[in-house]
């Protein structure tokens, strides 16, 4: 199996322990007394520490004047002690089983007037803290950090960089997996574990979408036997020992290419060409969707694009900002998006998505792939 790549940044620039002064300082602009953020990317971005969600509470505490802090439970101390937060001055609150962390964190703040909370925190937790602190208001948390999020370090373009490669291998080898005869499922299996042997520490996705499945966008995997002259979406990410994501789509047809796909294919990649190629700073995310969108629809194919063009990546394979109609947000340097506009016409379909990152004086592409319709067993 190919070797992982080599990561091209030091993990310290990928997580810097900067970000909780500039997570404090976000919070105190946004009129907010502190952040509780539990396991997920907010945790993980301001301190490296991933660890999985669960009824014992893992919380880090960023008030806007005052030291951050972070409680783990007992049992997961030494987790959290090897993680990157072993090395921002973050103080550790341990506590055992019959103690109440909730009060902990209560007692730590004072008399906070507003918290942000985590938008993936679980609502067990949000009403535990709300009995712990019944004076606090409860906002959310991506208030004040979407802002830092939203706008990639050089470190942060280049672990998506690297998942963008590791993505584009297995593409380059999901033809051997497409033959007629095996399912959706057993095409999805292998794919699947060529994502992990490309690097990937986790599988996030798998669609193997095939014939008149290849018209449904967020099609699951199934039993339906790849025949010949089907086309084949395939739609695959997972997450990288760094914590960045990958996203990539290409569309596949076995043998000859089903009546008129031909025709609104070359449509479709030249609307996703000129997508990535309006990139650039200053230009409104909804201008981007519009470029493909006109394209589809001046060619008579309006009909058949029934989703936005594209989502924010980084630490979730969904994040801002969103490149879609009434978006009218200007893009930055650092934003780093897809841009994967599609035709779904019913009996088949395709999609072409590559990860664009806006620069300074325009974009990069992440997904260097061929984006051509790939044929199997020509």
């Amino acid at each position: 199996m190919p070797a992982e790549a080599e990561t091209t940044y030091p993990m310290a620039d990928l997580y810097p322990a900067s970000r909780l002064e500039s997570a404090a300082e976000a919070a105190g602009r946004s009129g907010l007394d502190a952040l509780l953020l539990t396991p997920g990317p907010d945790l993980r971005y301001l301190t490296g520490y991933d660890t999985h969600q669960s009824e014992r509470l893992t919380c880090l505490a960023v008030p806007a004047a005052g030291p951050a802090f972070l409680v783990v439970p007992r049992l997961e101390l030494a987790s959290a002690q090897a993680s990157p937060a072993a090395g921002m001055g973050l103080e550790f609150v341990v506590w055992d089983e019959t103690d109440d962390p909730y009060r902990a964190v209560a007692e730590r703040l004072g008399a906070a007037g507003t918290v942000g909370l985590a938008g993936q925190m679980w609502a067990m937790m949000v009403l535990r803290f709300r009995d712990a602190m019944p004076g606090a208001r409860q906002a959310l948390a991506g208030a004040a950090l979407r802002a830092l999020r939203i706008r990639k370090t050089p470190a942060e373009v280049a672990a998506l960089a690297e998942a963008g490669a590791a993505i584009d291998r297995v593409h380059a080898r999901v033809p051997q997996w497409l033959r007629p005869g095996r399912t959706e499922r057993e095409a999805a299996a292998d794919i699947a574990s060529a994502i992990a042997a490309e690097g990937h520490a986790r599988i996030d996705f798998v669609i193997v979408g095939s014939g008149p499945n290849a018209a449904k966008p967020h099609h699951e995997p199934s039993g339906r036997v790849l025949s010949p002259g089907d086309a084949v979406v395939v739609d695959i990410g997972g997450t990288m020992p760094s914590g960045y994501c990958s996203d990539c789509t290409r569309t596949y047809v076995l043998g000859a290419a089903p009546p008129d796909m031909a025709a609104y294919y070359a449509v479709l990649a030249g609307a996703q060409e000129a997508a990535c190629a309006a990139v650039r700073p200053g230009m409104p995310a909804e201008a981007v969707d519009a470029v493909a969108r006109d394209l589809i629809a001046a060619a008579g194919y309006g009909a058949y694009f029934t989703h936005r063009t594209g989502h924010g990546i980084g630490l979730e394979t969904h994040e801002d900002p969103y490149i879609v109609v009434g978006n009218t947000e200007a893009l930055e340097p650092g934003m780093a998006f897809s841009v994967e506009p599609g035709i779904y016409p019913g009996p088949h379909g395709a999609r072409i998505e590559d990860i664009v990152v806006c620069t300074a004086d325009g974009h990069r592409r992440l997904n260097n792939g061929s984006r051509d319709l790939i044929v199997v067993g020509a």
